[in-house]
């Protein structure tokens, strides 16, 4: 059998990985395997910081964006050993039942009631996942400690979610008035695509120490406070039939359980668009008629922006994170 002549061997740093089909086309527009590997490469300088300490969810697309992925919480069996992982509880408590016999039952139910989570702090791990096909990188609100169990949230997200015929235009003006009502209790926003339909807004809250119940309940009472102000635009509640022409603030992304795509992730859509952070003067500009040119932020675009002007999350890290 002739050798594979997709299948290459690299090395990066200590470690030494397997790339294969990289010719395959994982969007519809021609965006090849060989592509996506060479963007997440090429991007992990910064996207790196911003999944640091946080166990990572991927969107798997083995036979490209336009046929049906899965999710992939655990890290796969056949995962070489110098993957980092970290296994945490299902339970949002962390505690462990009892057996039939009233004995501690943790051995046997483990591998049910914990995900084994990939951590992903290193080039050669993102390289490692994108030749897996792993488009999108999600993550939570909150990171480990160094004894791998959750600390409390260091970060508070409103996910704008514009339900037809409301759109990007409609996500800026609502981004606006929660940067203001933010902004009046000291907590600062940051916006950036979330490279489909609509716009996330982040701000650091490691200082102010909030627990889980205060990051979800705080996110909540603002959106609701948006939608009484101005309930044609906007909904904080989820019923979908409630969204024609409205702005959802999902302030539910901020559970514990949740995760929400990171900054410079690629979507899996038709074409390679990216969760690309931006300026507030961005923001404003799509109010007034210039949001459809923040919906489609590619893979080249993205790293211009990036060598131009830097990190625009780079608020997000925290101190000894970068």
């Amino acid at each position: 059998m002739s050798p594979d002549p997709q299948r290459v061997t690299v090395s990066i740093g200590e470690r030494e990985l397997q790339l294969s089909s990289l010719d395959k086309p994982l969007y519809p527009s021609g965006f090849t395997k060989r592509d996506v590997i060479d963007y997440y490469a090429r991007i992990a300088p910064v996207l790196l910081s911003h999944l640091a300490g946080r166990p990572v969810t991927v969107k798997r697309f083995p036979q490209g964006s336009h046929h049906p992925g899965f999710i992939e919480k655990n890290v796969p069996k056949h995962a070489p050993a110098w993957i980092r992982t970290v296994t945490l509880p299902r339970r949002p408590d962390g505690r462990w039942g009892a057996g039939r016999d009233g004995r501690d039952d943790r051995e046997q139910r483990e591998q049910r009631d914990t995900t084994r989570y990939v951590m992903v702090d290193e080039l050669a791990t993102v390289v490692w996942l994108a030749n897996l096909a792993a488009l999108e990188f999600h993550t939570p609100m909150w990171r480990v400690g160094p004894d791998a169990t959750p600390l409390p949230p260091d970060l508070v997200v409103f996910d704008l979610d514009p339900g037809a015929p409301a759109d990007i235009a409609q996500c800026c003006r609502v981004a606006l008035r929660l940067r203001e009502r933010a902004g009046a209790d000291g907590v600062d926003l940051v916006p950036k695509t979330s490279g489909s339909k609509g716009l996330q807004l982040y701000a650091p809250v490691a200082g102010a120490a909030w627990g889980p119940e205060e990051t979800v309940a705080y996110a909540h009472t603002l959106a609701e406070e948006l939608e009484a102000d101005d309930p044609g635009l906007v909904v904080s509640r989820m019923a979908k039939a409630l969204r024609t022409g409205r702005v959802l603030i999902d302030w539910s992304q901020n559970s514990g359980s949740k995760t929400t795509v990171s900054a410079y992730s690629l979507r899996a859509l038709d074409r390679p668009t990216v969760s690309t952070p931006l300026t507030w003067d961005e923001v404003e500009a799509g109010v007034d008629g210039g949001a459809d040119t923040l919906l489609g932020f590619g893979p080249h675009e993205v790293l211009a922006r990036v060598d131009d002007g830097g990190d625009l999350f780079e608020v997000l890290v925290g101190p000894g994170r970068a």
